[in-house]
């Protein structure tokens, strides 16, 4: 089988500028081609893109070396180039002719047997392969990224009737294993999944909103966090893809589907949304949306539109009786009389219906459909999952009773459910009558498949301990947003001895959005007010003993983090022996944002890293000094390959592309460890001492001069001087790791008796936001 080494993608947009940057993010050089619009700089068009990624935010490229894989060239001069690569990926406008006469050009000039694909999101297979050689439809398929390409995890990957089976697994396995994509396999029908099912419940929730007379702020409450859809509900959505895109799609898919679809049942002439575009008010890439910030006068104001009137007005929270309970009870939410419940239920049964009919139009598993809506949209939960939590029986008979024609697979559900849980393993309902168990690509290995059958080994309130098989212990912390507190620290101290006795390895990963956003400010923060400073030494001191028994343990600790791995997050993988990281990975010291001081050792392991490791000029100071700009500028990194270049990750640590495969990955390396273990001896650092201090203080009273830092960030600076200093440690004498940890110990307990940090934890706590003060 003919391996992936080298990608084109032809089309410097946005898509294809993102799919290049994601090939590149995972170490993979790229040729981006695209026309010549320019005789006098003929590689204008891809080198622009490059450029514009290097400064768009959120950032395309995980790295900056990452940009460098990308070479750029043009339609004109390159085209022979493509034989270089073993996948083609075509990204150009949304026309057949011009695909296709694309498709005859690199015909010409590829390898026989490279992969050729469209990022196409709307035109058949059958269509875009018509009239061309065999031999060319063998080697094609869709792969339909989503943008941004670099962070939303869906493709659709379609095969045509003569695609060869060997090309659609081994261009699917790359972009799962290597690009970090989720495969859903579609057929070959109009819109394919996501957006087929994704625009008819956007579109419908603009039009019952109309028909109701809602708020575009009641709609997106009601259409949100009841169903597990992201805040930005409907109107909030379309704002951030962009309000002119859509007719351009739903006239696509108008064209493409059969008349007879219920696609074309919410799709009606909207003047609003003309005028809208018509105005610049295309979203947040506008002058704004359905939603927008007034600036006049130099203030800043929300403002939302009136559906009826088309003007603005100040934005106003929604405050619906029917969500009092939060909108848990779905079929009280769904069967109320009110226009609210009315407007949720036509949105959503009819969402559902129609993801219904799509089965088997667009694809025969109802888990492939519920995958789209959840990695494509963002849903918590896809229209069949939520089928079962409403009731298939009751949307049956609600939908009846609305005079909508039943989907002949609720039908098939009827007295059932879509999904079910039997030995352990979920199974989905099939077309035939009869469940199957949905299987994970070889390579997946998840603690929620091990939750089903396994009891955990051990278990308090905020973490537990687990078996993960090949005697590797998986440790999860299960508090809100993984805050670690003290019950977290318990079962470290628990695991550790659980683990030295009976086990070989352990592992420290959840399946959270994010892998740890800190110590539990909360309880420090009620400790603090009730003046039981105790409680807080004793947090700092169980803290500091945990972290050094992880650290210090007979055998090999790994750390798998994804998303946010904050403050005692970061500290815990500082103390690992080594770390696989999620590349989507989001690791920082932030403690000084909150007027405090990293107390777990973070300021000692980031000290050894960058003496040991950093490329920097030999002596004390060069080292202390960036960890001083790192720590006290509360820098977190923008992903996994920029948390190496600052060193919260070692170079040798690993990195996982698919947040699927972390497990599997950190285990594996787990077990690679294991063999021969030997703990780490103890460390001691050469630090600056007082000469230190005095650089480092002069460089947060420029910081202050310049007016970037306050008076309290100036005395929360000064505290971290002390400890990275060594205070007034000889700087010809090594400072011990117990020194350090004693000085960090000292200084956090200072600050956080101070009224200024006590504000800044309550105003965080409270908006979610640091306080400047």
């Amino acid at each position: 089988m003919q391996q992936v080494r080298k990608v084109a993608v032809i089309g410097a947009g946005v898509m294809g500028a993102g799919i290049a940057a994601q090939v590149a993010n995972a170490g993979f050089p790229v040729l981006l081609l695209d026309i010549v619009r320019d005789p006098a700089d003929r590689n204008a068009v891809a080198a622009g893109a490059v450029a514009k990624m290097l400064k768009t935010e959120p950032a395309p490229f995980m790295s900056p070396a990452a940009a460098k894989l990308v070479e750029v060239g043009n339609t004109e001069d390159d085209l022979a180039r493509l034989a270089e690569c073993d996948w083609i990926i075509e990204a150009i406008i949304e026309r057949l002719d011009l695909k296709q006469d694309l498709y005859r050009k690199i015909d010409a000039v590829r390898r026989p047997g490279t992969a050729v694909s469209s990022n196409t999101s709307t035109i058949p297979i059958a269509d875009l392969v018509a009239g061309l050689p065999e031999a060319f439809a063998r080697d094609f398929l869709i792969t339909h990224f989503f943008n941004p390409p670099r962070y939303m995890r869906l493709l659709e990957v379609v095969s045509g009737a003569a695609s060869d089976p060997d090309t659609v697994a081994r261009i699917s396995h790359f972009a799962d294993a290597v690009l970090g994509k989720t495969i859903v396999a579609c057929k070959d029908s109009p819109g394919f999944i996501a957006n087929r099912l994704g625009v008819y419940w956007l579109q419908l929730g603009v039009l019952e909103a109309m028909d109701a007379g809602l708020t575009i702020e009641a709609a997106d409450a009601v259409m949100g966090k009841p169903f597990g859809i992201p805040r930005t509900g409907v109107f909030g959505l379309i704002d951030l893809v962009g309000i002119d895109l859509m007719p351009h799609i739903n006239a696509s898919l108008t064209k493409l589907l059969p008349a007879g679809d219920d696609f074309h049942k919410a799709q009606r002439d909207l003047p609003l949304i003309a005028n809208m575009i018509a105005s610049g008010h295309t979203g947040r890439k506008g002058k704004g949306g359905f939603y927008r910030l007034n600036r006049e006068g130099g203030r800043k104001v929300k403002e939302s539109i009136d559906l009826a009137t088309g003007t603005y007005r100040p934005e106003e929270a929604a405050k619906l009786p029917e969500l009092a309970d939060g909108g848990r009870d779905l079929r009280a939410l769904l069967g109320g009389a009110s226009p609210v419940s009315q407007y949720a239920w036509r949105v959503i049964g009819r969402t559902i219906a129609y993801a219904a009919s799509l089965v088997p139009e667009a694809t025969d598993e109802i888990a492939a459909i519920d995958e789209a809506m959840r990695l494509g949209y963002n849903w918590a939960y896809g229209p069949f999952e939520l089928a079962d939590r409403i009731g298939v029986d009751w949307l049956a008979e609600k939908l009846s009773a609305d005079g909508v024609a039943v989907p002949e697979l609720l039908k098939l559900a009827a007295g059932r459910s879509f999904y079910r849980i039997e030995n352990g393993q979920r199974e989905a309902l099939g077309l035939d009558g009869e469940y199957h168990a949905i299987t994970r690509p070889e390579g997946v290995l998840l603690l929620e498949d091990i939750k089903r059958t396994a009891t955990p080994l051990l278990r308090n309130p905020s973490a537990a301990l687990w078996e993960i098989g090949d005697g590797v212990t998986c440790l999860e912390f299960t508090s809100k947003s993984n805050a670690l507190d003290t019950d977290i620290l318990a079962l470290i101290e628990e695991s550790i001895a659980l683990v030295r006795e009976r086990f070989s390895a352990l592992v420290i990963y959840n399946e959270g959005s994010n892998f740890s956003v800190g110590a539990n400010l909360v309880k420090a923060m009620q400790s603090a007010q009730a003046g039981a400073w105790g409680e807080i030494e004793t947090l700092i001191a169980s803290g500091q003993a945990a972290y050094q028994a992880l650290k210090y343990a007979p055998f090999p600790v790994v750390g798998a983090p994804a998303g946010m791995a904050l403050g005692g997050g970061c500290e815990i993988l500082l103390h690992c022996d080594a770390t696989q990281a999620y590349a989507e990975s989001y690791i920082g010291l932030v403690e000084c944002g909150v007027g405090l001081l990293p107390g777990w050792g973070g300021c000692a392991a980031m000290l050894t890293r960058w003496q040991t490791l950093g490329k920097l000029p030999r002596g004390p100071v060069p080292a202390t000094l960036k960890v001083f700009e790192l720590i006290s500028t509360a820098a977190v990194s923008k992903s996994a390959a920029d948390a190496k270049a600052k060193l919260f990750l070692r170079p040798a640590d690993g990195i996982t592309m698919n947040r699927d495969r972390l497990l599997a990955d950190a285990k594996a390396r787990a077990l690679a460890l294991a063999p021969g273990y030997e703990p780490p001896a103890p460390v001691a650092v050469t630090l600056p001492g007082p000469a230190g201090y005095v650089l480092m203080d002069m460089a947060a009273e420029g910081m202050h001069a310049r007016g970037i830092a306050t008076d309290h960030d100036l005395t929360v600076a000064r505290a971290l001087a002390t400890v990275l200093s060594g205070g007034d440690a000889d700087p010809t004498v090594p400072v011990t790791e117990a020194r350090l940890l004693e000085l960090e110990r000292e200084n956090f307990l200072r600050l956080i008796q101070t009224e200024p940090t006590l504000a800044r934890i309550a105003h965080t706590l409270a908006t979610g936001k640091p306080l400047r003060n």
